[in-house]
């Protein structure tokens, strides 16, 4: 029986315009990610991950192509109710508490009141959180404020789940923690589709990847099918961006060697100035050295 599909991207591309021109941020990204499965998306830093993530989401939208998450358009109701979302930094409002925060995105998601703080307690006891869970977020470490985003994130039991960089600023410690978090709702055969640098944990957790670079796709599959057993994925990883880059700067000195332009100037260009009478700047200059 074939997998229902959770993200179907389709080539989409993504230009921002600026002063100077436009930008082409994501360029004919075409991706499936099935249901159940747990992906990362790995790149430099402003390979275009989190403008996809975006899109996705329905924060922002593709000048070209389609995304459909469940079958749905992003960015409409239908599909933003199968969707919970962590951003790399969270801002939330500091003078909450955890469960204020957590309820507070559960009636968002449509939830009764006391549906939406039962889920909420629940949720945070499940991330660790569960004595802290009357404290104000700004008494919250990193790695604390970042558990409650992942409890605001489960809410409303979404079919999907958008991490960027859920890892970023963690201490080893709470790095441990979140990965153990993803694990368990791995476990519970969420789709999860998260971004991040962190390639050894992507490398525990993943099923499958895909590595972008200026916006273009390189490589989509499986750690097992990609990587080998030879090597580690952060070396993967390295070599094919080394080899991408090597090949676009090979393309643009062919690009630039065929573009050269000839000129051939007349003659007569070659002398700085002509009278009317027709005597060259040169003759002139014999004739005075005569005299």
């Amino acid at each position: 029986m074939a997998k229902e599909v959770a993200i179907q991207i389709n080539n989409v591309d993504k230009k921002y315009y600026i002063r100077r021109g436009e930008v082409l941020a994501v360029n004919d990204l075409n991706l499936t990610i099935n249901s159940g499965d747990v992906f990362g998306f790995l790149g430099p830093n402003g390979a275009g991950k989190t403008t996809t993530m975006k899109m996705i989401i329905g924060l922002a939208y593709p000048t070209s192509g389609e995304i459909l998450v469940f079958g749905n358009t992003a960015g409409t109701l239908n599909a933003s109710k199968n969707i919970g979302y962590l951003p790399e930094n969270p801002n939330f409002y500091r003078y909450l508490s955890g469960i204020e925060l957590v309820s507070m995105h559960g009636s968002l998601m449509g939830l009764e009141r006391k549906s939406a703080r039962a889920q909420a307690e629940k949720l945070l006891v499940q991330v660790g959180l569960k004595d802290a869970m009357h404290q104000p977020l700004r008494e919250y470490s990193k790695g604390m404020v970042q558990r409650a985003g992942l409890a605001q994130t489960l809410i409303g039991n979404p079919k999907l789940l958008l991490l960027d960089e859920p890892f970023s600023g963690l201490d080893v410690l709470g790095r441990y923690e979140m990965k153990q978090l993803i694990i368990s709702l791995k476990k519970e055969n969420r789709t999860i589709f998260f971004n991040s640098h962190i390639l050894s944990e992507i490398e525990e957790i993943c099923d499958s990847i895909g590595i972008i670079d200026h916006g273009k796709l390189l490589e989509h599959g499986s750690i097992k099918e990609l990587v080998g057993p030879k090597q580690t994925l952060e070396q993967y990883f390295v070599q094919r961006i080394e080899r991408e880059r090597e090949n676009e700067k090979k393309s643009f000195r062919s690009a630039s060697t065929h573009h050269v332009v000839h000129t051939t100037w007349p003659a007569e260009r070659n002398l700085a100035s002509t009278k009317p009478n027709g005597i060259s700047r040169h003759a002139r200059d014999d004739k005075k050295g005569k005299k």
